[in-house]
């Protein structure tokens, strides 16, 4: 049994018994805890992360899968409702392994294991894969954001410091079913469905960096793209 300081938010794998501690969440803050099922074979996880000390721990379910192909649980927090948050594997899971890191406008810290770069305003698709994490600070104008996938149930997150929008394109089933939240988090987070391979949304920037990251597996995320285009600057060609 592992004991982590997961300060840092960073990449860790979790097996029966282990538990990863983070004591650096701040107030008012959304976090989300991603999980992806790793097991070589198709044994399911169960996840207890404990939040509260007056609340029960929450229970998340990772679906099993073989080939390191498995599809995201998130389970989001707020800061403001804790400081610490511990994820741990439970016991009598055998073959279970589970890797998660912690995601927000602030975290992870460390990112080894995590493709961070930042999304340029540029109008063009990026590639949206597993463990990819986008991050940008719009000016104070309106952007179109996209997501494209010709996958199923293609999912993502756009972080904001108290709010999340969770993205699906392609949707098949209620992706509540991967999607949990505690305390106050249940009420800063909103889901965005659409039936097709594109989902556009507007937003308006304020100064403030958001972040966008993939949760879902690696063949669901062969296609995926994202783009952020700054429609003041397609204002500004068209009024010249």
């Amino acid at each position: 049994m592992a004991s982590t300081n997961w300060n840092n938010g960073q990449l860790v794998t979790l097996n029966p018994g282990d538990t990863a501690t983070c004591q650096q969440l701040n107030a008012r803050q959304l976090y989300g805890l991603i999980f992806y099922n790793i097991a070589g074979n198709d044994a399911g996880a169960s996840i207890s992360v404990v939040w509260s000390q007056s609340q029960p721990p929450a229970t998340v379910q990772v679906p099993g899968t073989t080939q390191n192909q498995g599809l995201a649980s998130v389970l989001f927090v707020n800061g403001s409702d804790t400081t610490t948050v511990a994820a741990s594997m439970l016991q009598n899971q055998p073959g279970a392994q589970v890797q998660t890191y912690i995601a927000s406008v602030k975290m992870p810290l460390d990112t080894s294991g995590i493709n961070n770069q930042a999304l340029a305003a540029d109008g063009k698709n990026h590639a949206f894969t597993k463990f990819t994490r986008y991050y940008s600070v719009p000016a104070s104008h309106w952007y179109q954001a996209q997501i494209q996938s010709n996958i199923n149930q293609f999912i993502s997150i756009q972080f904001a410091e108290q709010s999340a929008v969770v993205n699906v394109v392609n949707a098949l089933v209620d992706p509540a079913l991967r999607i949990q939240a505690v305390g106050s988090a249940v009420n800063q987070y909103k889901t965005n469905v659409s039936a097709y391979q594109t989902l556009s949304w507007s937003l308006q920037g304020n100064g403030q960096q958001l972040v966008f990251v993939n949760a879902d597996s690696v063949q669901n995320s062969q296609s995926a793209s994202i783009s952020l285009q700054s429609l003041s600057a397609l204002y500004e060609v068209v009024r010249g």
